[in-house]
């Protein structure tokens, strides 16, 4: 179900701001939803967000709500992350991941590719 290659990672203060892109190919993007997950230090891989293959409906994990937004851009195969008011606890190797389905999925036995990962580091 195609490749995917994230890029946009770093560092970034408390407060501040990044913003994760991921391009897909090999695949009719548009058929399907795309969501982030991350992993911390320590603990399991988490939902973070989802878009539908369409754009039109997106759900995001109680902890990003009002901070993070997900959006896609059909005509150029790739799926973004805006994260603002990053917190230290957002610190984590993010995962983008094109779902099997066209709705939103949140999931991860609903995902069937997954990119390398990109790591987030939030530190003063």
């Amino acid at each position: 179900q195609g490749q995917l290659l994230e890029s946009g990672g770093g560092l970034a203060q408390p407060g501040g701001s990044l913003k994760l892109s991921c391009a897909a190919s090999g695949l009719t993007f548009g058929n399907y939803s795309m969501g982030w997950f991350r992993q911390a230090p320590g603990k399991e891989r988490e939902f973070v967000a989802t878009i539908s293959g369409i754009g039109f409906s997106t759900s995001y994990a109680k902890f990003v709500m009002g901070r993070f937004t997900i959006s896609r851009d059909n005509a150029k195969n790739t799926v973004h992350l805006q994260m603002n008011a990053l917190k230290l606890e957002d610190t984590a190797v993010y995962f983008c991941a094109v779902a099997n389905i066209p709705n939103t999925a949140i999931e991860e036995h609903e995902y069937a590719n997954w990119g390398q990962g990109t790591l987030i580091t939030v530190s003063s």
